[in-house]
């Protein structure tokens, strides 16, 4: 019997969402492939947002293109995956977007997101960008491949329904391809 394709999926939401901690809970579910999209970040683009400043769509870009790299890999290998990544405006979906990506929108009440940043000190992205991040994000139309998940409960929670609505199933063996 053949396994049905399943897809990669680009976990995507403004920072303080919970991408990599809802991405981590799945892969570990799936045994799907996890790669940590602020990892792929240029060393230029960390010392902005940490200096606190926004990234425009030309520092994106470069960015962008590596998280395509990393789906486009595993689309050609038929091999599920998961990547975080803000993917905030609808250009920057198009760039990640394959036949096979499904986008998962973690979406929280900006106080939520406010308070979580708010104690989160391991991470370069200041939560003095909170307000940038929330006036550029263009949430998935309903013509794109995508749901939305509601980001303010336990992250196992979101995760369940993640697999529940898009009828996900494990994978045997993982293959780490292009990390």
């Amino acid at each position: 019997m053949i396994e049905p394709a399943q897809p990669v999926l680009v976990i995507m939401g403004i920072s303080g969402s919970g991408k990599s901690t809802v991405a981590g809970i799945l892969a570990d579910r799936l045994g799907w492939d996890f790669e940590e999209g602020d990892d792929l970040h240029p060393q230029e683009n960390i010392d902005k947002m940490s200096a606190g400043h926004a990234l425009n769509d030309e520092d994106r870009a470069p960015w962008l293109d590596t998280v395509s790299s990393w789906i486009i890999e595993h689309t050609i290998a038929d091999v599920p995956g998961i990547i975080t990544c803000s993917a905030l405006k609808r250009s920057y979906r198009d760039v990640l977007r394959e036949h096979n990506v499904v986008f998962v929108h973690l979406a929280g009440s900006t106080d939520l997101i406010g308070r979580r940043l708010a104690t989160r000190h391991d991470h370069y992205m200041p939560s003095s960008l909170l307000d940038s991040q929330v006036a550029t994000l263009e949430a998935p139309g309903p013509d794109e491949r995508a749901i939305t998940i509601d980001a303010g409960r336990a992250p196992a929670e979101e995760a369940a329904e993640i697999v529940r609505r898009l009828g996900l199933t494990p994978r045997a063996a993982s293959r780490n391809y292009g990390s």
